[in-house]
Parts: C-alpha cells; sequence; structure tokens
C-alpha cells in the first residue's frame, strides 16, 4: 500500500507518495516531479464515464503510478485530508475533491437527484465522485477537516462546507427556517441539508492564506 504525506514549506502544502510496487491514482494534472523507477499510464475511461463527464467539472481522466519509487504532487495555499476507507464503505466526494487514491480504491460517479441539482444551482445533472474498495484517499481542501457523525440525525450548513459524506447520507436544498416569513428575515439563503445515518467531513474554516488569495483574485500580484 502507498505511503501518503502531507509535506508543507513557505506556506504551501503538497502531497509526497512513496511507492514500493505499489500503483495511485491522481487527479489529472496533479503530477509536480517524481523520482524513482516510477512509470504513469491512463487508464482509459469507460463510455458512461465519458459520458458523464459532458455534464460534470470532474475529469474521467486519472493518471496512475506504478512501480518503487516516490512522487510529488503539486502545492497549494489550501491543504490535504488523508483518509482511510474500509471494505463495504462507499464514500461521495463533493466536486473538485479528489487528488489520489491506493491503487485498490475504485472510483465511479454519483448522481445527485434533479430537484436537489436544481436548488443547488447545478442544473438538472449533477455528478460527483463516489469511491469504494479499502485503502487511503487524498482530498484537497480549503482547512482543517472534522469528521461528524450522524445516526438518523441532520446537519444544515450554509454552503458546500462537506466535502465527502457516506452513502447513508442524503443531501437536500432547503430552507433553515420553517416559515417563509423567518426566511427572509433572517437573510439566510436555501441551505445544504445532510440527513441519515454515516459519517461527513466538514471544512468550514480555510487556511487564512488560501481566504486571503481568493479574496484578492486568481489575478492578483504579491509583493
Amino acid at each position: 500500500m502507498a505511503k501518503f504525506e502531507v509535506e508543507s514549506s513557505e506556506g504551501m502544502r503538497w502531497v509526497r507518495v512513496d511507492l514500493k510496487d505499489d500503483d495511485v491514482r491522481t487527479e489529472r494534472g496533479a503530477l509536480n516531479h517524481m523520482k524513482g523507477a516510477v512509470a504513469m499510464d491512463v487508464p482509459f475511461p469507460t463510455l458512461k464515464t465519458w459520458w458523464v463527464s459532458l455534464f460534470s467539472d470532474e475529469s474521467p481522466l486519472r493518471p496512475r503510478y506504478y512501480g518503487t519509487g516516490s512522487v510529488w504532487l503539486d502545492s497549494t495555499l489550501g491543504g490535504y485530508h488523508v483518509m482511510k476507507i474500509k471494505s463495504g464503505d462507499r464514500w461521495i466526494l463533493d466536486g473538485k475533491c479528489f487528488w489520489a487514491s491506493d491503487g485498490e480504491v475504485k472510483l465511479s460517479v454519483h448522481r445527485e437527484s434533479m430537484w436537489t441539482s436544481w436548488w443547488a444551482d447545478q442544473g438538472l445533472f449533477w455528478y460527483k465522485t463516489a469511491l469504494k474498495g479499502e485503502g487511503q484517499v487524498v482530498l484537497a481542501v480549503d482547512g482543517p477537516v472534522e469528521e461528524v457523525t450522524l445516526k438518523g440525525d441532520r446537519l444544515i450548513a450554509d454552503g458546500a462546507f462537506v466535502i465527502a459524506r457516506t452513502a447513508g447520507i442524503r443531501l437536500r436544498i432547503r430552507r433553515p427556517s420553517r416559515s417563509f416569513i423567518s426566511y427572509w428575515l433572517s437573510g439566510q439563503k436555501l441551505a445544504y441539508s445532510y440527513e441519515g445515518t454515516g459519517k461527513l467531513l466538514l471544512c468550514t474554516v480555510p487556511y487564512w492564506r488560501q481566504r486571503m488569495q481568493r479574496e484578492r483574485g486568481p489575478d492578483a500580484v504579491y509583493a
């Protein structure tokens, strides 16, 4: 099994992957450099995956690195969260969240209901990356991650702060208040409601450098 380690320097964070006769999948374009007897190929996606990519921002191409050596992935002002998934679990990731995983982890797609997609302003088709199998997964995140367990309960978030959830939890878009009067007076827009039994990964506070970069915009010049 590959070894994932989050390294940092000068306020930047990146992921180092050590392989020993192993393989790992990464997001498209994530490579920075690699060392050792490591080769890379790109498994051709299925026709279904190609079709789904027409309605999604998720890339159907996920490069695979295999052999013995080390692979360094690109750095960011945000961060990375390393998690382990167990056999029998199925995790649904938020968009642009997948970064890397063990070769034993199977990647598929999950489609939210049309009603949820419409109210979330995602059109009629909202596809996300889904994971199952057993192994480690690296998620690209904006800040520290908190794991929350629901047991027939509900979590309401004023934004897409949940970056991953297990399949036993359903996502709905709803008003945070019961009445229309409270809805208009509170100033709160439609919220993300997660209901059911399972686990959530919650990321509500971004790293300050990441937030500054977003507030200044992608074309900002730093002295």
